[in-house]
């Protein structure tokens, strides 16, 4: 199943939920989202600097990690950037394929 890592960031309302219901309960609700959607959410860490909140989920699909990140984002309290992750055998897999480019101006 891929993987997603999401960083997010908090906006002002979103951080003032967050101090009222604290990280528990935020983690609980972003577990029941992914396995709703036939997922799990593997990794979730709040952090200092950077984004605010690290998580990773693996879930069926892009359509469903952006079904995911889109909710996030319409909900006003974070702001969202997903990214997939690869193993390393896919990148093994990647480097067996041949593929043909040309660089500009060559």
């Amino acid at each position: 199943m891929p993987k997603y890592l999401c960083q997010a960031n908090y906006t002002a309302t979103g951080m003032q939920g967050l101090l009222r219901e604290g990280g528990t309960s935020r983690r609980q609700v972003f577990e029941a989202m992914a396995q709703e959607q036939g997922g799990e959410l593997e990794a979730f860490y709040y952090a200092f600097g950077g984004a605010d909140l690290y998580m990773i989920f693996d879930l069926p699909d892009s359509a469903t990690a952006a079904a995911i990140s889109l909710a996030i984002t319409a909900g006003g309290a974070l702001s969202i950037n997903t990214v997939q992750l690869i193993t390393p055998e896919e990148i093994d897999e990647a480097v067996r394929k041949t593929v043909s480019y040309r660089l500009p101006g060559a």
